[in-house]
């Protein structure tokens, strides 16, 4: 029994056997949705166009801005004009504007220099005799032609010296309009004299008043396209 126990072989071990898996199905890639890539490709163009439109505004609103720095001299504001008419809507400022670009108009500085002497012809013709005045009338009428006295500052009243006094102080302080109404209530004569200077300061006061709404309107649409970006 002991020699056939040393002629034994040891079993080899037992092999396990695992079930094969079944293949597992091939998982094809989603087919591209075509709905989904156009709402993409609209939400970028419109992305883009915002920007484009923002830039734009900029651009409007830095153009209103050289050309009312330009205007604000007397010379003329043309270049400036065109290059905020290139970029911006067509307009009723703008057209207006475009007819007093080539030539400009004095500045509130130089029409506050220049009112003294309108205010004393102004003065003088206001003092004029009529037709039928007398004979000192009409001397005293020559002399004030020569020499013209006028009251300044602070005068009281309604007559031609008060209106003219405050006239100039309201030119001085750069308020055009409010010296254009009161300048309305001189006589026809002192009306006539200051005809030259009155179309200057209402061409002054037109550009001014126009140049000002171009920019608010193009700083509006910038902060607005801004709102809308946020």
């Amino acid at each position: 029994v002991s020699s056939d126990l040393a002629n034994l072989r040891p079993l080899a071990p037992a092999q396990t056997y695992r079930a094969e898996e079944p293949p597992r199905p091939e998982v094809a890639p989603a087919a591209p949705n075509a709905e989904a890539f156009h709402q993409l490709a609209q939400r970028i163009d419109a992305l883009e166009n915002e920007q484009s439109r923002t830039a734009q505004a900029a651009a409007c609103a830095l153009a209103a801005a050289a050309l009312m720095e330009a205007a604000q001299t007397s010379r003329p504001f043309a270049e400036e004009l065109a290059a905020l008419d290139a970029l911006s809507p067509p307009s009723a400022e703008l057209s207006a504007l475009r007819r007093v670009a080539e030539r400009g108009a004095p500045s509130r500085a130089a029409l506050a220099a220049s009112f003294p002497d309108y205010a004393a012809r102004a003065a003088g013709a206001a003092r004029a005799p009529g037709e039928e005045a007398g004979l000192m009338a009409r001397l005293a009428a020559a002399l004030s032609r020569v020499v013209t006295l006028r009251q300044v500052g602070d005068v009281p009243g309604q007559g031609v010296d008060a209106l003219l006094a405050r006239a100039e102080r309201q030119v001085e302080e750069g308020d055009l309009d409010h010296a254009l109404r009161t300048l309305d209530g001189l006589p026809t004569g002192g009306r006539d004299a200051l005809a030259p200077w009155r179309a200057a300061a209402e061409t002054r006061a037109d550009i001014d008043r126009r140049i000002s709404a171009v920019r608010v309107q193009a700083l509006e649409d910038l902060a607005r396209l801004a709102r809308s970006g946020a």
